[in-house]
């Protein structure tokens, strides 16, 4: 009897001391999880998901809200900074793009800036970060412009032609050239590298400068160079214009359809990938940077030779770092970029009018511009992903 009294009392001082614990561990965890119900309750959390697609509707529309929402916003900062009525200052952005005698020069300026986009689009979809399309282009237009300093006078027009356009071409596919070949070949930094050559290009223009005239002038114009390349049909800058449109569509198809352009493709989205199914990433690199100057050459070719008949250390004018907005904003399609390079080009020219039109400082109209793109670049954001906001629902218990 007395052992089974004894078991008893053992077991009972068993059974009390696993108890102790486990209250011991509920009270511990209670509080916690008390803790946690709080912050899900007065912290909502926001996640972001990619989109796996957005169809055309719903981009455009995301679009058009962002372009509406800083027209409102640009006006509201008009009436408080200035005063001024803000639909007369849009009216006087529209005048100032395509006011009278304007439409065809603003056309030529957006062709020219598509020009220098379109050249570093293949680079750019190759994830080759190529940021010297400024000195691409300027060497091409110092090439024509040699050529026209040294031959204007001693050949006929159409063979001066197809010197001055054969000069231009061959530089600026050599200065693409020059760091695909250290990038292949030693994975060389290709956005230092085409930086830094285009402060070699200006270099070589003000040498140029100072060699041909004498005067010590900044620009050498057609005094020297002569007239360059005659007018399509008589109308100025038309060529340009048409060469422009057919380059545009050309490069589509080259990107879209060809061979060339699914092996960029590919060696942009994995090199190993691309070296597993036999592609030869070095050549492919090489071939596409020797592209891009082409056509930098190409826009400095008609920048030069059919349009001012001049050159300058300022002849490209920043367009090789305004093209890589341009090539980003439009995702890196040719077609698309018609449409981003024409609002660049609309409100660059249009915000100039109104700081003549209204006598605002240019900082204004640049203010103006600025807070466009921004909502331009940031709709891209929505455009790509989506935002989540979970708010946690709050139980009865946790309403008491």
């Amino acid at each position: 009897m007395e052992n089974k009294d004894f078991v008893e009392k053992e077991t009972e001082q068993v059974e009390t001391t696993n108890e102790a614990p486990v209250e011991e561990t509920t009270a511990q965890t209670e509080e916690p999880v008390a803790e946690v119900k709080e912050k899900r309750r007065f912290f909502p959390q926001i996640h972001l998901t990619k989109r796996d697609g957005v169809s055309l509707r719903e981009a455009i529309l995301i679009r058009v809200i962002a372009i509406l929402a800083a027209l409102i916003v640009c006006a509201v900062l008009t009436i408080i900074l200035t005063g001024d009525n803000p639909i007369e200052v849009y009216a006087t952005i529209c005048k100032g793009a395509f006011g009278p005698g304007r439409g065809f020069v603003t056309i030529h300026a957006i062709a020219i800036l598509l020009c220098v986009s379109l050249a570093v689009t293949p680079a750019f979809r190759m994830h080759f970060w190529n940021i010297g399309a400024e000195g691409q282009t300027l060497i091409g237009g110092l090439a024509t412009a040699f050529v026209m300093y040294r031959y204007h006078n001693a050949v006929s027009t159409p063979v001066l032609v197809l010197m001055m356009l054969a000069a231009a071409i061959i530089a600026g596919g050599v200065w693409g050239l020059i760091p695909a070949v250290f990038k292949a070949q030693w994975n060389t930094n290709e956005t230092l590298f085409t930086l830094m050559m285009n402060y070699v290009a200006i270099q070589l223009i003000e040498f140029f400068l100072k060699v041909a005239d004498k005067s010590g002038s900044n620009v050498v114009d057609s005094r020297l160079l002569g007239s360059g390349v005659p007018n399509l049909f008589g109308v100025q800058y038309l060529l340009n214009i048409v060469v422009v449109a057919v380059l545009t569509v050309l490069l589509y198809v080259y990107l879209r359809f060809s061979k060339h352009g699914y092996e960029i493709s590919v060696v942009g989205e994995s090199e190993n990938t691309a070296r597993y199914i036999g592609i030869n990433v070095k050549k492919v690199i090489i071939r596409t940077m020797i592209l891009s100057g082409v056509i930098c050459g190409l826009a400095g070719f008609m920048i030069v030779g059919c349009a001012s008949h001049a050159i300058s250390s300022t002849t490209a004018g920043g367009r090789g770092f305004t093209a890589i907005m341009v090539s980003w904003l439009a995702k890196f399609n040719p077609l698309m970029m018609v449409l981003t390079t024409f609002l660049l080009i609309f409100m660059a020219r249009g915000a100039n009018e109104i700081s003549t039109q209204f006598e605002l400082n240019n900082s204004f109209s640049d203010i103006i511009t600025g807070i466009i793109l921004f909502f331009i670049i940031g709709c891209e954001f929505f455009i790509r992903y989506r935002v989540h906001i979970d708010r946690p629902v709050v139980s009865e218990k946790e309403g008491n």
